[in-house]
């Protein structure tokens, strides 16, 4: 079958360039690694549950979407595939974070657990062999997701069988359900777990709602991209953008919403093995950037998307999503640097190095699943109803 995107020259030079700013970057982090072995580790750690969340993010709005319908979510189908189709890329790339298991978290250091009563209590699940056990599940896991999701995706694009979209919804419900606990757990483990005496009961449902509202950015992103190729130029409409734009507009809230609750939990609360973790984030220059995720992470991309104009323009629109991806990397930077640097505000250059790095090859791997397939389910059902309503035969 040919697929008039595939031999796409501004797609092959894109790809190309990710993957030499990808690889260059991480040349740069492995002198970082040389020179601040811990540093490298919390950095490339950072960059890591960026791109990793655009992964997780695809497969939940990929389900969402087979459950539920919706031009938004076919005209980004195949990019949300692609993403997850990274999945395996993103298993390689966790691989430099296991060796610095012991530089990452306290708890798998015997030297430190022995002096620590509470980490020798959670001891059970807090050690090595069970982390790279619940890890490999994990990807396990999702790489089965990613397999059959595709694989029924092109036999849909080949055969036109009706009977493929009801097994995509079969499988994308109980899914979301899966994805949920998975991504819980792994948030939990390679997150929460760098300060192993401080908990949050919504800590897991912070980074799904993270995971989806960095995908809608980057999904909006490419697909302006993409909007004059075809199948796509001629299709796509204002609309479109307008429901995506809807959708950042709610996770946003959401986020706001889940990180606001999570904070007065606590604070009401007032339990030593809890506030510590705000204090660490509030009692020294990472207050700052606390104040900069409320205004810019809630308060003024929810102000700008209240605008119908806005969500209505491509251009406009593409701005927001930009500002929001780096919003993300600042509200991770928030997340994870201060565990290391509790004492005081420190910004390392690898910080920015490695989610370029690691974005790089994402980007590849991500551009190199797309130009596989058409950049339109070929047979869905709704491609034909999506075709009409753009005028064409």
């Amino acid at each position: 079958m040919n697929h008039p995107q595939s031999n796409d020259p501004r797609l092959e030079q894109l790809q190309k360039r990710a993957l030499m700013l990808g690889g260059a970057a991480l040349v740069l982090c492995l002198v970082g690694w040389l020179t601040d072995p811990e540093q490298f580790f919390h950095s490339y750690l950072l960059g890591y549950l960026l791109w990793v969340g655009v992964a997780l993010g695809s497969a939940s709005l990929l389900m969402i979407h087979h459950l539920a319908g919706g031009d938004w979510g076919f005209v980004i189908r195949r990019c949300l595939e692609s993403g997850l189709r990274t999945i395996p890329l993103l298993f390689v790339l966790m691989l430099p974070l296991l060796l610095g298991l012991k530089e990452l978290y306290i708890w798998a250091r015997p030297e430190v657990v022995a002096a620590d009563a509470i980490l020798q209590h959670k001891a059970a699940y807090l050690n090595i062999p069970f982390f790279l056990a619940r890890t490999a599940i994990y990807f396990i896991i999702w790489g089965l997701f990613a397999h059959f999701m595709s694989k029924l995706s092109a036999e849909q694009d080949r055969t036109g069988e009706p009977a493929i979209k009801r097994k995509l919804e079969i499988i994308s419900g109980p899914g979301l359900a899966v994805m949920g606990l998975t991504i819980t757990f792994s948030a939990v483990d390679w997150v929460m777990s760098l300060d192993p005496h401080w908990f949050s009961t919504l800590f897991g449902f912070i980074f799904m709602v993270g995971n989806v509202l960095t995908t809608l950015a980057v999904m909006i992103c490419v697909l302006a991209y993409l909007r004059d190729r075809e199948p796509l130029a001629g299709l796509l409409k204002p609309s479109h953008f307008h429901d995506l734009g809807n959708l950042m507009m709610a996770f946003v809230i959401l986020w706001a919403y889940m990180a606001l609750s999570q904070y007065l939990i606590i604070w009401s609360g007032n339990l030593p093995e809890e506030i510590t973790w705000y204090i660490d984030r509030t009692a020294t220059g990472w207050v700052v950037v606390g104040v900069v995720l409320i205004v810019f992470h809630f308060a003024v991309p929810f102000l700008v998307l209240l605008s119908r104009q806005t969500k209505r323009s491509v251009e406009s629109l593409v701005r927001v999503a930009a500002f929001l991806l780096v919003m993300r990397l600042i509200d991770l930077l928030w997340t994870v640097a201060p565990t290391l640097h509790h004492e005081q505000f420190h910004v390392s250059w690898m910080d920015l190095a490695a989610p370029i790095g690691i974005g790089g090859l994402w980007l590849a791997g991500f551009l190199r699943g797309l130009k596989e397939q058409p950049l339109l389910p070929l047979r869905d059902p709704q491609r034909g109803a999506l075709e009409h309503a753009g005028g064409h035969p």
